[in-house]
């Protein structure tokens, strides 16, 4: 977390009799070109000159074919070792976005940025709002919605591993950006800070009350009178790299920046795992917690056609039966 693209032969005289097939053909032909909804799928473009980028990000996106204005937008992130396009497919985001209806921005790190490709969630520059990598993904947030006239009300941002930890900087340092994040085996906001070293957070965590979490996203964006992000969090309990104490703790930051207590209103289980709802006073969602079950270190991953089925199995994308990003998209009202 840390760290490729004869000789002629003669014409028979019966030639002729053969007319009605190619014309058949022919017709046939015709018809898969004008026939709707057979155009070439959109693409991943990458996108440059989105801003002052101090953070020396790349940013790529994905536009579904014919999308109207006014629609979501969401900001995936990928983890270590991973890129902007095998996440964004293998997570699931790109099919639902065809799916639903809405755009996708995937941000790229580079390897002069981070050797292993991850986002540097536990660097002092690069958490900052105005500073580093958030002020490039905020910077790409703004040109999206401008170039697609998205919906600035509905933007979410959600990410694996060190994408995870990146997404709850982007929750703390920008939150008027944000409607909703969706942290999938990542790390609460100043964990490292908290913990003295990022390694300590991911294997041990660190030792803080609800208050002293929710006050390291406060300091974030100072001034800031709300409405804060809501989060969906995802952890496996096998997961070695990134210890499942992160989720919990997770979980106690953005209840106590929310103004919820800790105390799950709902406890019931999302295909066979243990799923809790936190709500605030005035009962609304404001956390939501999934518990993979045996699950190592990845993004949870359900390939299929069925209506709740998306992602493809992986290297960190984990095919556990629930995908992550459904379930996300779902909960923010994007389906």
């Amino acid at each position: 977390m840390t760290q490729t693209r004869a000789a002629s032969r003669r014409i028979p005289v019966r030639a002729p009799a053969r007319v009605p097939v190619l014309a058949t053909l022919l017709v046939a032909l015709i018809a898969a070109v004008l026939t709707p909804g057979r155009a070439a799928a959109a693409s991943l473009q990458e996108v440059t000159g989105f801003g002052t980028n101090p953070g020396a990000l790349r940013m790529f996106r994905y536009v579904p074919d014919g999308l109207p204005a006014g629609r979501p937008v969401v900001v995936a992130l990928h983890g270590c070792t991973q890129n902007a396009s095998g996440y964004g497919t293998g997570s699931g985001w790109t099919q639902l976005a065809d799916r639903w209806g809405f755009s996708v921005v995937l941000p790229q790190q580079q390897t002069a940025n981070n050797a292993s490709s991850c986002f540097n969630w536990f660097q002092s520059g690069d958490i900052a709002r105005g500073q580093g990598e958030a002020a490039s993904v905020a910077q790409m947030v703004d040109r999206q919605l401008a170039d697609v006239s998205g919906d600035a009300s509905r933007v979410y941002v959600t990410g694996l591993s060190a994408g995870g930890g990146m997404t709850a900087v982007m929750m703390a340092a920008y939150p008027e950006k944000f409607a909703a994040g969706g942290i999938v085996a990542g790390l609460p906001y100043g964990c490292a800070q908290a913990a003295g070293s990022p390694y300590v957070c991911m294997y041990v965590g660190a030792t803080q009350s609800p208050k002293q979490w929710g006050d390291r996203v406060r300091a974030a964006r100072p001034g800031y009178a709300g409405p804060w992000p809501t989060l969906v969090a995802f952890q496996g309990t096998a997961d070695h790299t990134v210890k499942p104490v992160n989720m919990t703790d997770l979980m106690r930051q953005w209840t106590d920046v929310r103004g919820a207590d800790q105390v799950a209103d709902v406890s019931d289980s999302v295909a066979g795992y243990p799923h809790q709802v936190f709500k605030d006073a005035g009962g609304r969602a404001v956390v939501e917690t999934y518990s993979v079950t045996g699950m190592g270190h990845g993004q949870p991953v359900d390939p299929g056609s069925g209506s709740e089925q998306c992602g493809s199995a992986g290297a960190y994308l984990l095919d556990v039966g629930v995908c992550g990003a459904y379930r996300m998209g779902w909960a923010w009202g994007l389906g």
